[in-house]
């Protein structure tokens, strides 16, 4: 008999739980968690140990997890969430195994504060006692790779382009394996495509609340390394793979509605059809835009992406329709208002990334701030002096330049906590410094011959 996920109830208690492992023949459960950079960890526990699990939580060492804990301070407990329960495709697990999240906790009880999730269910609760729901839908792009053996290379896998037919697209089947197995996830696609660059591709899920979209990019990922290598191929949701080719984004959609419904940015009598509250959350992304950059832009290759002519923002500004700019309101109206920040890539926490995108539109709200006019221009093309009279700044050009906004931002430290605050700029700035010191093969092919 097949579980079907799409079915699952969000108020699956523990007994339900329970009781589906025993019908189903579920021998292995894997209790999944998240470090503070992204990369998904898990536990894996024989399903006889479940009942344990879900009643105590399960302890493990923290000491090696980035950003979690040093030795000293090591224990940590694990406490699947019941209403995350899924069964697993037999297309990624070759053995009945099912999958949970799980919240973290310190050992006298209370949540860890490194834990990624809290950080966001708390940004998530103080929209709630707003009056708001935070609704996200994250759009994901990647690349598919040929492989030389076991190795990954930088080939793509076909020579297509933009929505292009299958007769040129060679990885209709590849999308549509990893959005059958997504299915059967629980996680219903919205949309799937070819993208702009060669072996570039694009799958979208339905928008959802924050918590359950994070979990869902998290999955997407997972997924579809595994679907490509069932194809020999490599999937990388790397930012900027290949010089010259446009890179892979998250164009972050969003939205807020009221406890009755209602989308809170829509304003059929505004000119723009957007209402006040759009308008201050609109103003609040780009006040902080610099400060979250190394959150939504956490690697050294993340900037190769932000650069002008591959379709990526590299100025702060807002329109209505103008894909050149930061922040687009895309045509809909009605229940399908919302504002799209273009800056995202896949390389980050989702957990993190959606708590501080809400946090600075809740700030831009409580503080009823006003953006500045919306640009329709194409602004690749404006010269600086007409950017400056427009008021349009630049985003961070590199991962130390925007370490450097984030160490100042005490609105980044009061919204992630000072633990991951620390943790996540300890790391990063460590990666920094790797990187600049290198010396690259393009600095000796032009300086060695002349200096």
């Amino acid at each position: 008999m097949i579980y079907d996920n799409s079915k699952n109830n969000v108020k699956n208690t523990t007994e339900d739980v329970l009781n589906i492992v025993k019908e189903h023949e579920v021998l292995f459960v894997r209790l999944q968690f998240i470090d503070i950079l992204g990369f998904p960890k898990n536990i894996v526990i024989p399903s006889c140990r479940l009942d344990e699990a879900l009643d105590e939580g399960m302890p493990f060492d923290a000491s090696s997890i980035a950003g979690y804990a040093t030795i000293e301070e090591s224990d940590k407990i694990a406490k699947p969430d019941p209403t995350s329960f899924v069964i697993l495709p037999d297309s990624i697990e070759k053995r009945r195994t099912a999958k949970m999240n799980c919240k973290i906790y310190e050992p006298n009880g209370s949540r860890f504060t490194g834990d990624t999730q809290y950080i966001l269910e708390q940004i998530v609760e103080k929209a709630k006692k707003m009056g708001y729901d935070y609704n996200t839908g994250p759009e994901c792009e990647f690349f598919l790779f040929k492989k030389n053996g076991e190795d990954s290379t930088l080939i793509p896998n076909d020579m297509a382009g933009y929505f292009d037919l299958s007769h040129r697209d060679l990885a209709e089947g590849v999308r549509a394996d990893i959005s059958l197995a997504l299915e059967q996830f629980g996680i219903t696609t919205y949309t799937s495509h070819h993208e702009v660059s060669p072996g570039q591709h694009e799958i979208n899920f339905q928008y959802s609340d924050a918590l359950t979209t994070a979990d869902r990019v998290i999955s997407l990922k997972y997924v579809t390394k595994v679907i490509a290598t069932q194809h020999g191929l490599h999937a990388s949701f790397m930012p900027k793979p290949i010089h010259g080719f446009n890179g892979s984004g998250m164009h972050t959609h969003q939205s807020l509605f009221t406890f009755d419904g209602e989308n809170a940015f829509y304003d059929p009598d505004d000119k723009n059809q957007l209402s006040q509250i759009a308008y201050q959350f609109i103003a609040g992304l780009l006040k902080y835009i610099k400060d979250m950059s190394a959150i939504l832009n956490p690697t050294v290759n993340s900037y190769k992406r932000l650069v002008p002519g591959f379709e990526a923002p590299t100025y702060i500004s807002w329109a209505n329709r103008n894909r050149s700019a930061l922040i687009r309101i895309p045509s809909k109206r009605g229940k399908s208002t919302r504002c799209e920040l273009r800056n995202p890539d896949v390389s980050g926490n989702p957990y993190l990334q959606f708590a501080v995108m809400l946090a600075a539109g809740l700030q831009g709200i409580k503080d009823k701030l006003e953006p500045p006019e919306a640009v329709e221009k194409n602004i690749y093309e404006l010269t600086p002096k007409e950017r400056k009279k427009y008021g349009i700044g630049n985003l961070p050009e590199s991962l130390g330049h925007a370490l450097s906004f984030m160490e100042s931002s005490d609105f980044i430290r009061e919204t992630i906590g000072a633990h991951v605050f620390e943790n996540f700029l300890h790391v990063k700035q460590e990666q920094w410094a790797a990187y600049r010191t290198q010396v690259t093969k393009w600095e000796t092919d032009h300086y060695l011959p002349i200096i």
